[in-house]
Parts: structure tokens; C-alpha cells; sequence
């Protein structure tokens, strides 16, 4: 199936901005044509994603959110990056699998969702690693149910439960309202969590949540939601404390500063004491700037 008309009218993320992307450019800041900024071994992910030999991390350009802090703002915000066809794509799938990787892991991909699934059809009978959704949690339930039978893993984050915060943080104001229906879906497309041999995730949904300055309350509210509305055992969480003051940061004095250790662990001991010890942690060490990936245009 050739996927590429749903460009014309454009609605796969949650802004629905209907222009035609063949000729101008979605909220995204994305046209028709796929842009990414990396291809390669990416080592940073969780341990049951990058394993020993690394995620094939494929880094694409442009964003459905617009978060004051990003990291990788550089591709996300200014959409750095080269334009790839589809076949090219399908090749990078194939060499990065030759390369060893654990899985392809498709970073920030729904703006090119239409391109990618076209990719995925040309190699389909020649990828035998899982494919990785790495996503905002922004996503639509139409776009979660597209992707089955495509993605194997998926890797939300969920931002924020304060409509309030991702208005001012990322102008989506129904951040938590959508992605908390989209991560519903993404648990019932995949089902509990499946690991092979090694360690290493087949199949399952890791909810990635990155605690703000500031923000820990929303933090633990979110961690009560997780506890009561999802299935026990149906997914791992990963509480990250990498956060680290980049981008439009400094326009927002609240956030301008690294977490302390006192807003990490407080978070933490909350989600142990709810029982949400299926996943992982960070150690405070993991805000620094060079665990943002080189946006090099390697392996493009």
C-alpha cells in the first residue's frame, strides 16, 4: 500500500493542520520529503534498547511539539537535516542492521509516518530486528493504529499531566489528554513486555517520563495516573533526570537550571512506593551535553 497521499491533507499528528505538505510546510516545519540529521549505532537508550551493540537510531528532522527545552532542538525546531528518499531509507534499515544493531529505532518519525511505512514495505522481509516508535506521546490514535504490524516497540514519553505546563512548555495544551490515550493504545497494540535471550525488548512499551525543574508534583501526579490506569506488568517506565537547560530554557527562569537531586529522588521514591519498579532510573551524572547525539548527517 502506497501511503503517501495522506500528505495531501495533512492531519497525522494531533494539530490537524490540513495543508497540502507536498507543496508547503505542517506545524512540523516538515514538507512531504523525509529529513533526518543521523543514522547510526546510537548507545544512550535504555540498556534493553541499546543492549551491547547499540540501537539503529535514525534521527528525524522537524517535530508536532515545540518544547522550550529540547535537546535536540538543532533538528527539531530549526530542522536541520538532508532529504532522503524512500529507497535510501529502506537501505539505511538494512545497513544498520548490518551493522549489528539491536533494533531500528525511529526517533521523532510521525511527520514522515506516510514515507517510513512505504520504507518499511520495501524491506519488510528483510529486517529480522524489532522496529523502535520513539516518539513524543503526541500521537493520534488513527496514527497508533497505522503503525500495527509495523512497530514492534514502542517509546513514548509522557511530559506532563498539567495542561497548564505543556501549554507554556510546548503549546500543546492538550498534551496529557492525547498522549494518554495514544500510550492506552500503544500497550494494547503490543501487550505485556517480551525480552529474548540476551536482555534485550522484542516487543512491549517503555513510558519515558523526564523530570522538570521545578515540575515534581506534576511528576508524581503523573506517576498515580500511570499506577491506576494502566494494567499492571503491561509496560516499563523510565524516570530520567538528564534534564539540562538548552534551547529557549533561559526565557523561563524555572527551568533554567539541572534538577536537584532532592527533585529526582523524591520522584523516584514515589513511583517505588507505588510499585513502578519495572524499568529504570538514571544516576544525576546523565545531565550532560554529550549525551545529545552529533547531528552529523552520518550514515545519510
Amino acid at each position: 500500500m502506497n501511503y503517501s497521499k495522506i500528505y495531501e491533507n495533512c492531519s497525522l499528528c494531533p494539530r490537524n493542520c490540513h495543508i497540502d505538505r507536498t507543496s508547503s510546510f505542517g506545524f512540523c516545519q516538515s514538507s512531504s520529503q523525509i529529513k533526518a540529521a543521523r543514522a547510526a549505532l546510537h548507545h544512550w537508550e535504555e540498556p534493553c534498547i541499546s543492549g551491547t551493540r547499540g540501537s539503529g537510531a535514525i534521527f528525524f528532522s522537524g517535530c508536532t511539539l515545540r518544547c522550550c527545552f529540547c535537546q535536540n532542538y538543532r533538528i527539531s525546531s530549526a530542522a536541520y537535516g538532508k532529504e532522503i528518499s524512500e529507497q535510501k531509507l529502506a537501505r539505511i534499515f538494512l545497513e544498520l542492521q548490518n551493522q549489528g544493531a539491536h533494533n531500528i529505532n525511529l526517533v521523532t518519525a510521525t511527520q514522515y509516518l506516510p514515507s517510513i511505512l512505504n520504507a518499511l514495505d520495501l524491506v519488510k522481509n528483510q529486517l529480522k530486528i524489532p522496529i523502535v516508535y520513539n516518539s513524543s506521546g503526541y500521537e493520534k490514535p488513527e496514527t497508533i493504529r497505522l503503525l500495527k504490524g509495523y512497530v514492534d516497540i514502542y517509546l513514548p514519553d509522557l511530559k506532563y499531566f498539567s495542561s497548564e505546563l505543556s501549554r507554556k512548555y510546548s503549546k500543546a495544551e492538550d498534551y496529557f489528554e492525547i498522549a494518554s490515550c495514544a500510550i492506552k493504545l500503544m500497550i494494547e497494540q503490543t501487550g505485556a513486555p517480551v525480552f529474548d535471550s540476551d536482555g534485550m525488548l522484542q516487543k512491549g512499551v517503555i513510558i519515558r517520563h523526564l523530570v522538570l525543574p521545578n515540575c515534581r508534583k506534576d511528576s508524581i501526579t503523573l506517576l498515580h495516573w500511570i499506577k491506576e490506569a494502566l494494567p499492571d506488568k503491561s509496560y516499563l517506565i523510565s524516570l530520567l533526570s538528564q534534564y539540562t537547560p538548552f534551547y529557549k530554557s533561559h526565557e523561563y527562569p524555572e527551568l533554567n537550571r539541572r534538577i536537584t537531586t532532592y527533585e529526582y529522588e523524591s520522584v523516584l521514591k514515589e513511583a517505588i512506593s507505588l510499585g513502578l519498579v519495572d524499568g529504570f532510573m538514571q544516576e544525576k551524572s546523565s545531565a550532560k551535553e554529550e549525551y545529545t547525539p552529533p547531528f552529523n548527517l552520518e550514515g545519510l
